[in-house]
């Protein structure tokens, strides 16, 4: 029997903020500064760390609105919908982990951005993959509000279809330059920005 998909969503909620929270945690750190080396010097040498903190705070921020926009749909979950949200929220929570990986081998070797990139792009790719399936899931067992317009809900799925095709260009850059790869992230995420089907309006008519 299905239920009403509040719950969820709140669950949801609680889990991207931890990872928020986690992500500032693990890559927004400054150490004691060496002798001879001013703050400045120091806070500069940290940069591949507050460069994967804002990219990735932007694509978890993106997650986030994403998710909402998309469950104010959802009036009933079944046992699918809850498994592909967990494992929706597997990747998310994944994230930091792999951008701390990330910042800490931007000035490495090839292989070792190669990999972190490989690494940090699996964790995005998969939230984008769970995603669609969860909306394709739902369209498919009717747990969508009976008012939706079939057509809203072709052009969220086909918007929905964009992020693994992107997600796997801006990996595609690591080959050229590690750096520019993670600011094409950035890029996607502000296509998202842009406001598309599915998305709450600007604003609410008085």
């Amino acid at each position: 029997m299905a239920r009403d998909a509040s719950r969820v969503e709140a669950f949801s909620d609680a889990v991207i903020a931890i990872v928020l929270t986690l992500m500032a945690v693990e890559l927004l750190q400054l150490g004691e500064v060496p002798s001879g080396r001013g703050l400045a010097e120091a806070l500069g040498h940290e940069w591949p760390a507050y460069l994967a903190y804002v990219i990735t705070f932007a694509i978890v921020g993106q997650v986030w609105l994403t998710h909402h926009n998309m469950w104010r749909y959802v009036v009933r979950v079944d046992q699918m919908l809850l498994v592909l949200n967990l494992l929706l929220l597997l990747f998310v929570a994944a994230i930091p982990f792999t951008a701390d990986l990330l910042a800490d081998n931007l000035r490495g070797s090839v292989a070792d951005q190669r990999l972190t990139a490989a690494l940090y792009v699996g964790a995005v790719l998969g939230e984008a993959l769970f995603f669609n399936l969860s909306w394709w899931w739902a369209r498919r067992r009717r747990l969508l509000h009976p008012d939706l317009d079939p057509r809203l809900a072709r052009a969220v799925a086909l918007r929905f279809l964009l992020g693994p095709v992107l997600y796997l260009v801006a990996f595609a850059f690591v080959f050229v330059d590690p750096v520019l790869s993670l600011c094409l992230y950035l890029l996607l995420v502000g296509v998202y920005l842009v406001r598309g089907p599915g998305d709450l309006p600007s604003s609410t008519p008085t």
